[in-house]
């Protein structure tokens, strides 16, 4: 089954809220283990931004206007809940306009931080080998 080529693909907008000590906020949906970023696929005719804004105002309660995202990268990579299943994220800062609330299939939120991702084994495959090291680096740039 290690054939990229024939895995499904999940196409999904994913939004990195940061909080003022720049942690990362994250959610755990309702029958799952892993830890990821709020976010969801988009709806027929939707943009990736339209997804974010929508997704985070469904599972958190929070409002932005789709032009408030600043992308952050597009990454491919196996997706946490679907065996053999290939995730393709577009993925969003996202400014945090309120104190979150799960909704929805939201069970957990979660704030982490970036530092010690690396030791945690209940984060998303997305968040551990693309978001964290770009947010990380990010940090860094001048």
């Amino acid at each position: 089954m290690g054939d990229e080529s024939m895995a499904p693909i999940i196409t999904v907008t994913a939004l990195c809220l940061l909080d003022r000590r720049g942690r990362l906020l994250l959610v755990r949906k309702r029958g799952t283990t892993m830890f990821m970023q709020p976010g969801g696929k988009p709806e027929p005719g939707e943009t990736p931004a339209g997804t974010g804004a929508r997704e985070l105002t469904e599972e958190l309660g929070l409002t932005v206007r789709p032009g408030d995202l600043a992308l952050l990268g597009t990454w491919r990579g196996p997706a946490a809940n679907e065996a053999d299943t290939l995730l393709v994220a577009t993925v969003f800062l996202c400014p945090l306009t309120g104190e979150p609330v799960p909704a929805a299939e939201i069970e957990e939120l979660a704030w982490l931080d970036l530092g010690d991702a690396a030791g945690r084994r209940d984060l998303a495959p997305l968040l551990t080998d693309f978001v964290v090291p770009r947010l990380l680096a990010k940090g860094r740039e001048p």
